[in-house]
């Protein structure tokens, strides 16, 4: 995030103000990087619990990564769609509205901004204005009477950073497997511990928590998952011992 995106000088204000508002998909990188994380961690952690061997880990590990970051980027991707058609359903009502009943949303805009504690000549003036361009108008009545915003998320994209942040993060418990390494369950616990923290930490750039906290939260919450994965896998394998499969 760059310094003019805060910034309160003159030419950065006049910048921001004069390219059109961003579409922001943190929270489909970190809603992917932290599922993918969790998730596969939890295959090799409950892998590792029923004591199963390292081509188990690997098999499993590989296919829950690629058929689950598919399909929570395909679930992505249609609720995000699903967001873009209400918004364009909604949008169409109210265009509908405004040209065969102008003057009930110039009412409605009224009643809008006296809540708002306009009123007299004041809050007159304030509806002439918005009134005065339709896309205005229109803006203003899907934002005030909705909650919508124009600035819609691309269905594809969205999909696209769930998708590539889960790859990324959830292949991290699985490369020491994968190199066949000393101490393999030691070194991806450390390694998926890194990224739960290292995405907390990232993430508190965009919010209120100080990044260490952030990094905290996230690695618990991380860990907690894994933890409850590895105590299913140890039980199970008791089963399958009891039972002589």
């Amino acid at each position: 995030m760059s310094e003019i995106d805060h910034s309160d000088a003159p030419n950065d204000v006049a910048a921001r103000l004069h390219k059109a508002p961003s579409v922001n998909y943190l929270r489909d990188w970190i809603y992917g990087g932290i599922d993918g994380a969790v998730t596969t961690f939890a295959v090799v952690a409950g892998v590792i619990g029923a004591n199963l061997s390292t081509s188990v880990i690997l098999v499993l590990g590989l296919a829950n990564l690629i058929a689950d970051g598919f399909s929570m980027a395909a679930s992505n991707y249609s609720g995000t769609k699903a967001e873009r058609d209400d918004y364009e359903r909604i949008r169409q009502i109210e265009l509908r509205r405004l040209r065969d009943n102008r003057e009930h949303e110039r009412e409605k805009l009224r009643r809008i901004y006296r809540e708002k504690g306009y009123e007299g000549e004041q809050l007159d003036t304030m509806v002439d204005i918005i009134s005065s361009r339709d896309e205005v108008m229109l803006d203003t009545m899907l934002h005030e009477e909705y909650g919508l915003t124009s600035v819609q998320r691309s269905p594809g994209l969205a999909a696209l950073a769930t998708f590539l942040a889960f790859i990324i993060c959830g292949a991290v418990p699985l490369l020491p497997f994968a190199f066949d390494l000393a101490q393999s369950p030691l070194i991806a616990s450390t390694m998926t511990g890194v990224v739960f923290f290292a995405i907390g930490t990232v993430k508190s750039r965009w919010s209120t928590q100080h990044w260490s906290t952030s990094g905290f939260e996230t690695l618990v919450i991380g860990l907690g998952a894994a933890g409850l994965a590895f105590l299913i896998g140890a039980g199970l394998q008791g089963l399958v011992g009891a039972s002589g499969i």
